[in-house]
């Protein structure tokens, strides 16, 4: 470009640039593609935002594993061998343990597992409550992962696909069933297009440098809480007791007012 600069005169040069804008069309030079992290597989971007803590001696089981299993598994679950309407690529095992399951009936005794990873499948499941049950029956902790409503609408990629868009709250995950016309989502082709084009766009640093807010991102001890939200206006629960609130008493909301403008003098 200096080169181009030196040798043609600047009038000549803005006569050429007056033309070029005047033609309907335009000529881009783009650089290719950055390498992202996690473009390649979800643990990439997972380890940048989740501490696992997962120990040597632990055994770890993977749900869903399909074409990306996770690196710490010891043991892999999928529902499918072959490719599915879920998953266009073959099966992955990398020479680990594999079983043949649904999730919503594991082949595990109680608590076998130390850790259960379970990513980009819950969207997808008929019974959330039961899937979530069978999670908690045969791990002591784990990791849950969903795509955000905002992705799949971006992505205009659930139609079809998934059932369910996920909400994590404290120590809760909240099921919401999908409208027809959220499915639709956008309606274009055009996010996905940036996204996974071979040719940069700032928008991919703004999806692969955000993906905690993309995505779901649950960590859970012992076990968790969830409430599924249904069309129709009826809801589930699962160890709804372990979310519920205790309102203070009277006396317990005094003494808070007062220690609060206690706290205002103070200040």
């Amino acid at each position: 470009m200096k080169i181009f600069k030196c040798l043609i005169p600047r009038p000549v040069r803005r006569f050429i640039r007056s033309c070029m804008d005047k033609m309907p069309l335009k000529v881009e030079i783009r650089r290719p593609k950055a390498s992202w992290i996690g473009a390649d597989g979800r643990f990439g971007y997972q380890s940048r935002y989740i501490d696992f803590h997962i120990n040597q001696n632990e055994r770890v089981l993977d749900i869903g594993s399909g074409g990306d299993p996770f690196p710490y598994a010891h043991v892999l679950v999928d529902r499918f061998l072959g490719p599915s309407r879920h998953r266009d690529g073959p099966l992955v095992r990398k020479g680990k343990p594999f079983v043949l399951a649904d999730v919503h009936n594991l082949p595990f005794p109680d608590k076998c597992f130390d850790f259960v990873y379970c990513s980009h499948l819950l969207e997808h499941v008929d019974d959330p409550i039961q899937a979530c049950a069978e999670i908690i029956r045969v791990g002591k902790r784990g990791y849950i992962e969903t795509p955000t409503l905002g992705k799949d609408a971006l992505f205009a990629w659930a139609k079809d696909m998934h059932r369910w868009h996920v909400v994590a709250i404290g120590e809760t995950l909240c099921f919401f069933e999908y409208s027809q016309r959220q499915l639709e989502g956008i309606k274009s082709s055009v996010w996905r297009d940036i996204i996974f084009s071979q040719w940069y766009h700032p928008l991919q640093e703004v999806f692969y440098e955000n993906q905690d807010l993309f995505n779901v991102m649950f960590k859970w001890i012992g076990r968790f809480s969830v409430y599924v939200f249904h069309l129709d206006g009826s809801v589930e629960t699962l160890n709804a007791e372990a979310a519920a609130v205790r309102l203070p008493t009277a006396g317990e909301a005094k003494d808070g007012a007062n220690l609060r403008k206690g706290s205002d003098a103070y200040y």
